[in-house]
């Protein structure tokens, strides 16, 4: 399961971040993750709870927010978002598509407590 990796370095980034600040804990971390992006947000979100109990995460609240994939067609020139995942434009059913947003999975925000 690729997701405890991808959350070890979550808590890692959020480590370092909460350093810099001279932050005492995080209460909460957001995400985007993208439909594409290869990410399960069921096992990502059981992972995040795993291994937050120690350290400035362990009280920390995760959300997510799942990006629909946001194509770019360069037949009818529209711009489209899909829910599912599919590279065909929904205005003229073109695969010539470029993907514009969908594929990542992005640190959002982080709510700090400061001393």
């Amino acid at each position: 399961m690729h997701e405890y990796s991808i959350v070890t370095a979550l808590i890692e980034q959020c480590e370092t971040l909460a350093a810099q600040h001279q932050a005492e804990a995080i209460s909460r971390v957001e995400v985007k993750i993208g439909i594409l992006s290869g990410v399960e947000p069921a096992l990502l979100s059981q992972a995040f709870e795993a291994f937050k109990q120690e350290g400035v995460c362990a009280n920390a609240e995760f959300n997510m927010h799942i990006q629909p994939l946001l194509l770019q067609c360069h037949d009818c020139g529209q711009q489209t978002e899909q829910n599912e995942r599919t590279i065909i434009c929904s205005h003229c059913n073109s695969n010539r598509t470029q993907i514009v947003d969908g594929e990542d999975m992005m640190l959002m925000q982080l709510e700090m407590a400061t001393p």
